[in-house]
């Protein structure tokens, strides 16, 4: 595992370029970060979730308006439980960054 400060970086980097987010990082933020690197979730973990909560609020029926912007990295906890409970192929991430990538504009 990375050292704290590397892993807080590389997750408030992921997020705030996560398609949805408001891109801005905040002190709360910073907070669910810690908390996840103590707990000593993997970094991965949090990437893919990251990844599967935007695509699951991209797919959306025509004509509905889009969501409002994500403002908190917490917004992504129950996703973060649910992929370290997955038992998925990594393949299926290395997917899923593809049509996220596709269907968004990542800067």
């Amino acid at each position: 595992m990375e050292s704290q400060p590397e892993y807080l970086r590389k997750v408030l980097t992921a997020y705030s370029k996560t398609p949805g987010t408001i891109g801005v990082v905040r002190g709360p933020d910073r907070l669910v970060a810690a908390q996840l690197y103590k707990r000593g979730v993997p970094l991965a973990a949090v990437e893919n979730a990251l990844m599967l909560a935007a695509a699951r609020r991209l797919v959306r029926p025509d004509g509905l308006p889009p969501h409002p912007p994500i403002r908190s990295l917490a917004y992504f906890l129950p996703v973060i439980e649910e992929v370290l409970d997955l038992q998925v192929s990594p393949q299926y991430f290395v997917y899923l960054s593809d049509w996220l990538a596709r269907h968004t504009k990542r800067p």
